[in-house]
């Protein structure tokens, strides 16, 4: 009988290890490695104990509370000459009392936590690690081939949300912060609280060797609707149980509140916040990750692929389908192996709930190559997605009396400008193109065909015999009082009579709309052939200042009647009031541990006093995990107010600083500097 091995004592060599797998920034002193990929510990053995490679030694690594070989979570393995990269293998090398001992798991392992045992007839515990999914290992389902792609999908702990409008973009700087301390573990956390787990752990921990499965579990866990999920979702104006949605600015601290609070649901979440957290725990698990603005986003009720739209004559929606101003999800990139070769790569996902799917509200995921196909049959629902992107919009004016008009529609409303930040730089990469062709191009018609949609709109014998459009101009500051004109050209060859009624209404990002901020007469006029005229409608602080929200979204509609005809015609326009700007110096010398000073400043562009100013700056390996808050007081009409507010880089390399104002009336008023940190 062979001689058991004894062993004084294990180093995990954590620091080595998690630099090589990528997760240095995780921790030091905990290992934490990534499938398909070596990592090396030693053995320290007891004097008089010898190791040989012809001895009866095997490893056990398992995970999750059923460990099976048949599921994939329990491996058993010897010592072999070589390491072998497509099964779990290991080899051993003896230097007098020591052993390095380099351990590889296969490329489809289930990621989590697991157990290394040594067994030599009776069993030795080597220690716990945590397996992630690799996206540097060409076996692994989620390779991911560009190092630069890699730096921003997977290991960038800050990004840019885009948000606003087409014609005027916003960015909301966030904090994804997937290596902040304890944070992986929330990640865990959250796929042990799925009901996936609850009802068979051992099936649901198998699965978790699958990035569609993890990534579906995901869109599902970060809403709460069905399950102990993260995020509640609110639209309303009513937050005074939670925090706004607007006011998060970074992940860990929603996931840290969630864990804290016995996993009780967050409040309050909107869509960019529930795709933020799901990139956070998407890259925290190894999951290349990014995040994706869609403006013009319809939400489709009947899964028609077409928006009908009825309005009253006050442009009020009568009608279950939607369009949002923009809506924000997520793209995560692996193979699809359960789908035709092709449709590997981006794959779209939405945590928001809006739908259920297969019983559960989540959606995803869909390969965006297959929602520029039109292959709706394709895993996981691609019609709500496409529709999202793609649908026809119909649209009609339902009177008083009950009569409808038909007003006129579009094929190009729906899927504009969709949105992520560029690879490496602070700049906005329009990817349009991933989900949809040129809009009037044959491949696009193809598609939409494809998709059993309706053709586009006929436009002959449904062109206005007028034209109207809104024009603004460009200095619409929060505070100020300004004019937005309705413009009006009479096309045709005869004299026309029309009607002009022009108005104003506060908007949320969603589409919900609020009060009338702004109410044009009802203008009558004549106007010869060829010849335009101009309403103007003046917009006062006074007045719309007590109807819009944080979003400072303003939507103007001019509606036109032809007199003769009884002809309806409508010209749209939303807008965002300008906040003001944060003029931000940072002082001192940017080096670990060295304290530095944020030098704020901003004027109050209202003509009333703001109450309970508060500037807060936060920023991964800055701010020590948590936000840093100033509060600054009341600020007067037109004054400006300063703020030093002081934080101390814990780590080097590049960093992004926060800075946020806040007060009772202006909100979402944000900021950011990068700064390169120095040992």
């Amino acid at each position: 009988m062979d001689k058991v091995v004894e062993i004084e004592r294990i180093d995990l060599v954590c620091e080595v290890n998690n630099t090589d797998h990528h997760t240095l920034q995780n921790s030091v002193d905990r290992l934490i490695v990534r499938r398909g990929q070596p990592f090396t510990i030693t053995l320290h053995l007891r004097p008089g104990t010898h190791f040989q490679n012809g001895d009866n030694i095997n490893f056990i690594a398992q995970t999750g509370p059923m460990p099976s070989v048949v599921a994939q979570t329990k491996a058993k393995f010897s010592l072999s000459r070589f390491i072998s990269r497509s099964s779990w293998s290991a080899t051993a090398e003896t230097s007098d009392s020591t052993v390095s001992l380099t351990v590889c798991s296969h490329p489809n392992a289930p990621i989590g936590v697991y157990k290394l045992i040594l067994d030599q007839g009776e069993r030795i515990g080597l220690g716990e690690f945590v397996l992630l999914f690799n996206p540097w290992c060409k076996q692994d389902s989620v390779y991911l081939a560009s190092e630069a792609e890699m730096e921003e999908y997977v290991l960038s702990q800050d990004g840019l949300i885009y948000r606003g409008i087409p014609k005027r973009i916003t960015v909301l700087p966030w904090t994804f912060g997937q290596f902040e301390p304890g944070i992986l573990d929330i990640c865990l956390q959250i796929l042990d609280e799925s009901p996936n787990y609850i009802s068979d752990a051992a099936l649901d921990c198998s699965e978790r060797r699958n990035p569609v499965y993890v990534t579906r579990v995901l869109s599902a866990m970060i809403n709460s609707l069905d399950d102990k999920g993260v995020l509640v979702g609110n639209w309303s104006d009513d937050h005074e149980d939670g925090v706004k949605p607007t006011v998060w600015k970074d992940s860990c601290s929603i996931l840290q509140q969630w864990s804290n609070d016995g996993c009780r649901a967050v409040r309050y979440g909107q869509c960019w916040v529930f795709a933020a957290v799901a990139c956070t725990v998407s890259r925290a698990l190894g999951i290349p990750c990014r995040v994706v603005t869609n403006y013009g986003s319809a939400r489709d009720s009947n899964g028609d692929l077409v928006m009908e739209r009825f309005y009253n004559e006050f442009d009020e929606n009568i009608a279950n389908d939607s369009i949002w101003n923009f809506h924000v999800w997520v793209e995560n990139w692996m193979t699809r192996p359960d789908l035709a070769l092709g449709y590997e790569g981006w794959q779209a996902s939405d945590p928001t709930p809006q739908r259920r799917s297969e019983g559960v509200f989540c959606c995803g995921p869909a390969p965006v190559r297959a929602i520029k196909e039109g292959e709706l049959t394709f895993k996981y629902d691609i019609p709500f997605v496409y529709a999202e992107v793609n649908a026809d919009v119909v649209e009609y004016i339902k009177l008083r009396d009950g009569r409808v008009f038909k007003m006129g529609g579009s094929t190009t409303e729906v899927g504009k400008s969709i949105s992520t930040k560029a690879v490496g730089r602070d700049e906005r990469e329009d990817i349009t193109h991933n989900y949809k062709y040129p809009e009037g191009s044959e491949e696009e018609r193809r598609v939409y065909e494809k998709a059993n949609h309706h053709n586009k709109l006929a436009q002959a014998g449904e062109e206005p015999g007028f034209h109207i459009k809104i024009k603004v101009t460009p200095d619409m500051q929060i505070g100020s009082d300004f004019d937005v004109y309705a413009e009006l050209k009479n096309n045709t060859m005869v004299t026309k009579s029309c009607r002009v009624m022009f108005y104003a209404q506060a908007v949320s990002y969603n589409g919900k709309l609020g009060e009338t901020c702004g109410l044009g007469e009802f203008t009558e006029m004549n106007l010869a052939p060829t010849e335009g005229s101009k309403v103007t409608l003046r917009l006062e602080y006074a007045e719309y200042s007590k109807a819009i929200n944080q979003d400072r979204m303003i939507k103007l509609v001019a509606l036109l009647i032809d007199a003769e005809t009884r002809d309806f015609y409508r010209a749209k326009k939303t807008i965002i009031l300008d906040g003001p700007e944060i003029i931000v110096n940072i002082l001192g010398v940017p080096k670990v541990g060295q304290n530095l000073v944020a030098d704020l400043a901003l004027q109050n562009p209202l003509p009333e006093p703001l109450e309970n100013c508060v500037f807060t700056i936060h920023g991964a390996n800055l701010t020590d995990g948590k936000p840093i808050t100033h509060e600054v007081g009341t600020v007067g009409p037109k004054e400006f107010v300063t703020a030093k507010v002081q934080f101390t880089p814990k780590l080097p390399g590049q960093r992004k600083i926060l800075i946020d104002f806040a007060s009772d009336k202006l909100h979402n008023v944000e900021t950011y500097e990068n700064l390169v940190i120095y040992e």
